[in-house]
């Protein structure tokens, strides 16, 4: 039952009190705000914020794990070069544990069946789509089947010249300022020998706004743009933006390989489309407007010098692999050699986690998916049939680690537990990156902040737990894709404290940022697709949720007027950040938070007011508030993933079953 809180010291009221603004806050890296060329930035998934040395770990949480409150502030590229950097180390490191577990070893141990593919060396079409897709016979997780496979392949693509070509003449930044060097007119591909920061916008040789490259390029239907850089010498660091002729943007990329940059763009209809080659992080605020960047940042020497680029258009070879699934299986796959691309189709088919990353570093160490590769990524099966994992963008041989498991509690006679603790805690946030040890502040202390008192402390924690309810157990299973889903959803104020027992997780709300070391909302301790690990803790934050309002629109307190049933509000915005979390130790990664589609994985830094259920009238705790739950939503850009990722699925059937 509830921990006795009847004393609490000044010093933790004092610090449930302080307003978190200016430091945690939106924070503008401009005066009056961000500038149009940051926010062009950050819409793009570009960071703004100066880069950890490659490989090094960066400043603050990792941002695929917590709900931020401000994105300018994350390294974003630095996070996905960290994670790359790590993978290799902790897949060995998981697979040791698993294989000295006796009752993980069979599993762990167990070889892969080698898989060679179908298609003849040297030619593509085969099976370059899930409907052409190379069936692989016997895979699965039932008990005459194997498990395990290593598929080994080659992409073999169109041949294509690339002649190197003179680089278009200075001022070539912008859309209508573009160079055309005859990409999909007469020429097939070419290398281009150029530089940033030569142009009249340069840091050293104009008026130091940015110098951005762009070039014309032309494509038909089904070709594919392939867009690269190499930075031999020199400082430079490049980003790579692609535009449709109305300024649309199609595709960016950061640190492809090293600081170098490169887009893999498969084209849906014939046109013009127009590149950007800038400098991180100084990308053009309009790209019609060659002078709408605001200074190349604080690298120092600037992110100024030669690049080589090369552009192609043609026929890219892409190879499937057809696996036979049954709801709940959990599948992994991992790939290394020339590919740097890795996706998963469902039965439909359609596209539900592409990948150029491998972020297999956030998955708990009793995980046993695959991980260690060019790029990883994950699935969870929700109905029976013929997935398939495809591989593209590379030349040359490949070899695909793809595996297979049933949820970690799957035939278990214990359920799943998420307990939620309002009584405040001392947690080891080093798993979170902060310090170790720390006391967490209860909710409670946070009442005065959103205009309750002690005595709305019942009241707002049943509707908190209500909404928990609602969001994960209810309507998961409402949902009729898993009748033998079961969670219990547990509290502080009706329950005694299960933490430590088998198959409980934890999400603490309460404390604050100063205290917990950690500078986000809320934070998971893993993304777990199966949810093999069954003990996890998370926390949900309470000091920039309670912040004045218009501190900024990640406080609750932004979206109340006398007009709000505050209880109704405050329960249903802070159950969504608690399932938010808890959908993160479930297995869900982000969801983008700028789409049409609110989702309760949409990522923070942005849109919180749709997170929170805030309907039209701006206005919470109104009747025009919204339901937001777990469902089909595209993954957020920065993160590295391509698809649309069903969070309910991935809960309801990788939780337990």
């Amino acid at each position: 039952m509830r921990r006795s809180i009847a004393t609490i010291s000044a010093a933790v009221l004092g610090l449930a009190l302080i307003t978190p603004g200016a430091a945690h806050a939106a924070t503008p890296t401009k005066a009056g705000g961000l500038s149009p060329a940051e926010k062009a930035s950050l819409d793009a998934g570009i960071g703004v914020v100066p880069k950890a040395p490659y490989g090094a770990k960066p400043a603050g949480p990792n941002p695929l794990l917590a709900d931020v409150p401000d994105r300018s502030k994350v390294d974003y590229s630095g996070w996905a070069n960290y994670m790359k950097a790590q993978a290799k180390a902790k897949d060995a490191a998981r697979a040791k544990a698993l294989a000295a577990n006796a009752a993980t070893k069979a599993a762990a141990t167990t070889p892969a069946v080698v898989v060679d593919e179908d298609e003849i060396h040297g030619t593509l079409g085969g099976n370059d789509t899930p409907a052409t897709g190379q069936r692989v016979t016997g895979f699965g997780t039932g008990a005459s089947q194997y498990s395990k496979i290593r598929v080994l392949g080659s992409l073999d693509n169109q041949p294509v010249s690339t002649p190197s070509v003179p680089a278009p003449a200075e001022d070539n930044g912008s859309i209508p300022l573009a160079g055309d060097i005859g990409i999909g007119d007469f020429r097939t591909g070419a290398v281009v020998d150029s530089q940033i920061g030569d142009g009249p916008h340069g840091r050293q040789t104009g008026d130091g706004s940015n110098d951005f490259d762009f070039y014309k390029l032309s494509a038909t239907a089904g070709q594919v743009l392939t867009l690269k850089t190499a930075t031999p010498t020199g400082p430079l660091d490049t980003v790579l933006l692609l535009f449709a002729p109305d300024g649309t943007l199609l595709a960016a990329n950061d640190d492809f390989s090293g600081l170098d940059s490169q887009i893999t763009y498969t084209v849906a209809a014939a046109g013009d489309f127009y590149l950007c080659v800038a400098a991180y992080s100084g990308l053009p605020g309009d790209p019609f407007d060659s002078g709408s960047g605001d200074g190349i940042g604080d690298t120092n020497p600037p992110s100024e010098g030669p690049y080589t680029l090369t552009m192609t258009a043609g026929g890219v070879d892409r190879d499937f692999f057809a696996v036979k699934l049954k709801p709940g299986d959990v599948l992994g796959a991992s790939v290394t050699g020339s590919a740097s691309y890795l996706t998963v189709y469902d039965t439909v088919p359609r596209e539900v986690h592409g990948s150029f990353q491998d972020a297999s570093f956030i998955y708990p160490m009793a995980s046993p998916l695959p991980g260690g590769g060019n790029a990883v990524t994950d699935y969870v099966a929700t109905k029976a049939g013929w997935h398939y994992v495809g591989v593209a963008s590379g030349s040359g041989a490949y070899d695909i680690s793809v595996e297979a498991y049933r949820p970690a509690l799957q035939g278990a006679t214990p359920n799943q537990t998420l307990f939620l603790d309002f009584d405040g805690a001392r947690v080891n946030t080093g798993v979170f990156g902060g310090s170790g040890q720390r006391d967490l502040s209860p909710l409670a202390a946070f009442l005065a902040n959103w205009g309750l008192t002690r005595a709305d402390e019942d009241a707002l924690e049943d509707a908190i737990v209500a909404g928990v309810t609602e969001n994960i157990k209810k309507d998961l299973v409402a949902s009729g894709l898993n009748s033998k889903f079961k969670l219990k959803i547990k509290n502080s104020k009706d329950d005694a404290d299960p933490w430590g027992q088998a198959n409980v997780s934890r999400i603490v709300v309460g404390g604050t940022i100063e205290e917990s070391g950690v500078d986000t909302i809320g934070i998971a301790q893993s993304i777990d697709p199966g949810n093999f690990e069954t003990k996890e803790t998370a926390l949900v934050l309470l000091d920039v949720l309670s912040a004045p309002a218009g501190d900024s629109e990640a406080s609750l307190n932004t979206y109340l007027t006398p007009q709000s049933n505050r209880i109704a509000f405050l329960g249903q915005a802070l159950s969504n950040v608690i399932s938010h979390e808890a959908g993160h130790f479930f297995g869900d990664f982000h969801t983008d938070n700028q789409d049409a589609l609110p989702n309760l994985m949409d990522a923070g830094g942005t849109g919180f007011g749709t997170l929170f259920g805030v309907g039209p009238d701006g206005v919470g705790g109104t009747a025009d508030d919204v339901d937001v739950d777990f469902g089909d939503s595209a993954f957020l850009p920065s993160e590295g993933f391509v698809g649309v990722e069903d969070t309910l699925g991935r809960i309801v059937f990788g939780v337990t079953s």
